[in-house]
């Protein structure tokens, strides 16, 4: 099949979150199985200069209508392995700058313009290039108008540039919504301003466009499917989802098993596999005396990774700060976000610097290494769509401590529900469901036959991507 795959962020090009590891390993995978690919990424700064793009070249100017007005731009393109094609879709005004969305404290206020222009841009770039493709697969918010637009153009110059569309929702709880008055850069039709299309309470949400007008919706699990036609995690769309309920799946993620792997991971000191645990004990110093504590502590080691917000129940872990105090334990946090929460854990880590560590900031490889060297990975969202960590924890060695939502339910096994099959700790997320999950991993820490058990259990699960790839080829072919 001819693939497009359309995203904000890919890595290793450019990366906030779990997105960009999704959509690079899911593209990634079906090339390998012989499908010819292509992916369209904005221009951003960090992607242009990325040194696997320093062989991109200038494949075609874009002059894109923007209401009343015409923009330029430019589409550079490369191929960093085979079947598979990088196109960047470049203006500098919107996307030469150091963040894909905003600053730490607001989103930066074009990014209507930012995203419109993008979509367009790549229905644009497919048109030129003759760039006829089977599936279109765009994912989340930021492609929200892809099928619309694809299909005005279609329309507009009687041709066809894609047989279907696919839209995946990684995230419900982002949705760009707009004011209305940014829809006339879109040139679609006034009547698409209604209740029946992009109109949301009185303003444009492209998440709500991509949900009504692809011809398959996609969501990251099966309970997420389930979680977004209910008002608790709809997010106010949950009637918008309800109307395509035949049409939507839940497919979880897999993870890239050439970067997340303990057996070859370059980006940790000492590499292990399931049969010889050796590495990983040298892996727990190695994070240990780089957070500033004793390598040789023979305590439990929680590890966390996530952005700093409420949807990661960061403030649930505050509320928990007696545990850390009480208890012999060390606990190392890497993430960056919610100023108030960062000011939390900072609070903590004063209060009790001999016992947590805060790294307030993107860092891959110190997230490999907190994987690998934590004994317990913390996970306590209020929701999840899909999740990656738990999964990178399970294949690390690392027993996943996570709330019963969305895909952390679809890939953990409650130890206490299934003592023979359980793989990690599932809890309410709640305040007392967290103190719960972390009173339950001190008890397994202190039965090292168990917790060698559930390591193993977890280890010989298997999260690669062919299994996802193949429902998503088996999706495309179904549309078709």
């Amino acid at each position: 099949m001819k693939i497009v795959q359309v995203a904000s962020e890919l890595f290793p090009y450019v990366k906030t979150g779990g997105l960009a590891d999704a959509v690079s390993a899911l593209a990634g995978t079906l090339a390998e199985r012989g499908h010819e690919v292509s992916v369209f990424l904005p221009g951003y700064r960090a992607a242009v200069d990325h040194p696997l793009a320093a062989g991109a070249q200038r494949t075609l100017g874009l002059r894109i209508e923007m209401g009343d007005t015409f923009m330029t731009g430019e589409v550079r393109s490369f191929s960093p392995a085979p079947n598979l094609t990088l196109h960047l879709v470049c203006r500098e005004e919107f996307f030469d700058r150091r963040n894909p969305y905003g600053t730490p404290e607001r989103d930066y206020e074009d990014n209507h313009h930012r995203f419109i222009f993008f979509c367009k841009g790549v229905v644009e770039a497919m048109r030129f290039m003759e760039l006829r493709a089977d599936v279109i697969h765009g994912h989340d918010w930021q492609c929200g108008l892809l099928p619309l637009l694809l299909r005005h153009t279609e329309q507009r110059y009687g041709i066809t540039l894609a047989m279907k569309t696919v839209f995946t929702i990684h995230n419900i709880a982002f949705q760009g919504v707009f004011p209305m008055r940014s829809f006339y850069r879109t040139n679609l039709p006034d009547e698409l301003m209604g209740i029946d299309g992009v109109e949301f309470y009185g303003q444009m949400s492209m998440m709500k466009s991509g949900i009504l007008f692809s011809d398959r919706v996609t969501t990251v699990s099966p309970r997420y499917a389930r979680e977004i036609q209910t008002a608790e995690f709809g997010c106010g769309l949950d009637g918008v989802v309800m109307t395509r309920a035949d049409d939507i799946v839940g497919l979880i993620n897999g993870i890239d098993t050439d970067v997340w792997n303990p057996a070859t991971d370059t980006l940790i000191p000492a590499n292990y596999t399931v049969d010889n645990l050796t590495g990983k004990a040298g892996c727990r110093a190695d994070l240990l005396k780089r957070s500033g504590f004793d390598p040789k502590f023979a305590g439990p080691v929680f590890g966390m990774v996530c952005r700093l917000t409420e949807q990661k129940g960061v403030d649930l872990v505050l509320a928990n700060a007696e545990f850390f105090k009480k208890n012999d334990v060390r606990f190392i946090v890497l993430g960056s976000g919610d100023k108030e929460l960062e000011a939390g854990l900072r609070e903590l880590v004063a209060a009790i610097p001999s016992r947590v560590s805060l790294s307030a900031r993107l860092d891959e490889g110190m997230s490999h290494l907190i994987e690998a060297g934590s004994d317990f990975f913390l996970m306590p969202s209020r929701f999840e769509p899909c999740g990656l960590n738990q999964m990178y924890s399970q294949a690390y060695g690392t027993i996943p401590l996570v709330t019963r939502v969305g895909g952390l339910a679809d890939t953990v096994i409650d130890l206490d529900h299934n003592p023979h099959a359980g793989t990690g700790v599932l809890f309410h997320p709640s305040e007392e469901g967290v103190k719960a999950g972390l009173d339950r991993a001190l008890t397994l820490f202190a039965d090292k036959t168990s917790m060698a058990v559930v390591q193993a259990r977890g280890m010989h699960s298997d999260f690669g991507w062919d299994k996802t790839a193949q429902a998503y080829e088996d999706l495309y072919g179904d549309a078709i």
